[in-house]
């Protein structure tokens, strides 16, 4: 049976600018064509968050569906290129490990690989899981290449994603919104109105009087949620016992180099500091617990442990880590900040706006807002940031350090039954157990577990019926990934190579 025409949306309604609000701008008006009324409203009195200047590897997909050239994005935004993130103190003090995007070597028969490394290192005859990263093998060099297309090759086994200026993406994405017909109004929302009889929201009224009517609205307002918790009372869980940061200090400084291609996540006595390289600069944070410090004290912490001059003063950021009890209520879907905060361990905050628009644009609503299309978008938006909040949680838990009060209670701390099991089970046989919609895959949980000292009590027992020479491949991976990382260009120099040509 066709749809019925009458019943298509006619005027869409998206509060709030930023990264949230000219990402749904963007994509929307390439999806829909000129075919739908888009009203983006933006106040530039109320500042962006934009902290989100580091992502994974899904935001190449985002901006390919919407046409966008690699070589233009990156110099529109003094964007660079990651390869993953290394991870300082996080398993005990001075220890260091690398998560890196793509995977550990390749597969070569029914055995994951990292069992064969278990073995190899059980006996003595392994180097660092680190090392059989092609991944880090460039990082580590400050090297940079795209990864082959060739499955037989080495350089195949990587991925990577960006670092960017995310002021300058947004002002990226709203000329290309613009160009495709969203209409930009510049105010402050005063107040919303809804139907008497559905509860919908029907319009929003600007502080100068002048009054928008919609039939969808996107609430990308941050984390006030002017719309889906304001105006519809939907309700928020929080999460700070098992994630207690509640803070954060944001500063750019000068650089003093060419920009490495990776992020580094420092921890420190309550929290943990971010070093994010861009073209021109370098984006540093740290994230913290007011429970466990003073904001004076963490503000002093981050300017003492910067590498070069600061380029501004340090803003204050505070958050509630946690998600709206529904992501959509009624005719509102909430989108980034506005649906709910993960701390930016992992480069995750742009990433569940991209995935909050693939989700609305696969269950696009008509006027009759179809409530089991509603509750499947929630069912599915509930699943994906529970499993990310696990795999942030999993950093807090396995710390190994007990040198302060806060990773004291987070070794402590109960954490949540899946994430228990997924723990208990990687102790005890090595094997990684996957939930439904986790965001990270093999290589990331891996990654963590080994990297903060969750070592497996045993290994797969299908590596003792084998006649591979496991320790000589294993060798012989890691010759091969260290001459690709000799043999390949600078990271700045890549760069250079591809927006000037």
């Amino acid at each position: 049976m066709n749809s019925n025409p009458s019943q298509s949306i006619q005027k869409i309604v998206i509060v709030g600018g930023g990264s949230a609000g000219w990402m749904t701008a963007a994509s929307l008006s390439n999806v829909l064509k000129g075919k739908c009324d888009i009203t983006l409203i933006e106040s530039d009195e109320i500042g962006i968050v934009g902290v989100g200047e580091a992502t994974i590897p899904p935001i190449r997909v985002f901006n390919q569906t919407l046409g966008i050239s690699e070589a233009e994005f990156l110099q529109r935004t003094n964007g660079t290129f990651k390869l993953g993130i290394e991870f300082v103190n996080w398993g005990s003090n001075g220890s260091r490990y690398f998560h890196p995007f793509g995977t550990y070597g390749r597969q070569f028969d029914t055995v994951s690989m990292h069992h064969y490394w278990l073995s190899a290192h059980q006996q003595g005859q392994a180097k660092p899981l680190d090392e059989y990263a092609m991944a880090w093998h460039l990082a580590r060099k400050g090297k940079f290449i795209h990864p082959s297309g060739d499955p037989k090759n080495v350089l195949s086994t990587f991925e990577y994603a960006y670092h960017f200026d995310a002021g300058l993406y947004v002002k990226f994405l709203r000329d290309y919104a613009e160009q495709r017909g969203v209409k930009r109004i510049e105010g402050k929302i005063s107040h919303a109105s809804k139907n008497k009889d559905t509860g919908f929201i029907s319009s929003v009224s600007l502080e100068n009087g002048q009054v928008i009517d919609g039939e969808f609205f996107i609430d990308c307002s941050g984390f006030r949620g002017l719309l889906i918790e304001q105006a519809l009372h939907t309700g928020y869980e929080t999460w700070s016992e098992w994630l207690p940061c509640d803070r954060a200090w944001a500063v750019p400084t000068a650089s003093n180099a060419d920009p490495i291609p990776y992020t580094r996540s420092t921890a420190h006595t309550a929290g943990w500091q971010w070093r994010i390289p861009l073209q021109n600069r370098v984006g540093n944070g740290h994230v913290f617990s007011s429970a466990f410090i003073s904001e004076e004290h963490a503000r002093q912490q981050l300017l003492d442990n910067l590498d070069s001059d600061t380029l501004a003063e340090p803003r204050l950021i505070k958050f509630v880590t946690g998600r709206r009890k529904r992501f959509w209520n009624k005719n509102v879907v909430a989108i980034g900040l506005a649906s709910g905060f993960i701390e930016p361990l992992e480069s995750t905050s742009i990433h569940l706006i991209q995935a909050g628009i693939a989700k609305l644009l696969a269950l696009f609503p008509d006027k009759s807002f179809n409530q089991r299309s509603i509750d499947e978008y929630n069912r599915i938006a509930i699943a994906e940031v529970e499993r990310i909040r696990d795999f942030i949680i999993l950093h807090y838990k396995l710390m190994e350090r007990r040198d302060t009060e806060m990773w004291r209670y987070c070794a402590d701390m109960d954490v949540p039954d899946e994430l228990a099991e997924k723990i208990a089970h990687f102790r005890e046989f090595g094997r990684i157990t996957k939930g439904e919609m986790d965001l990270f895959g093999n290589t990331s949980w891996l990654a963590v577990h080994i990297g903060q000292g969750n070592t497996p009590q045993r290994t797969d027992p299908l590596v003792h019926y084998s006649d591979a020479d496991y320790t000589g491949w294993l060798n012989k991976l890691n010759q091969v990934m260290t001459q690709y990382a000799q043999q390949a260009p600078g990271h700045m120099a890549y760069i250079n190579n591809m927006t000037k040509s």
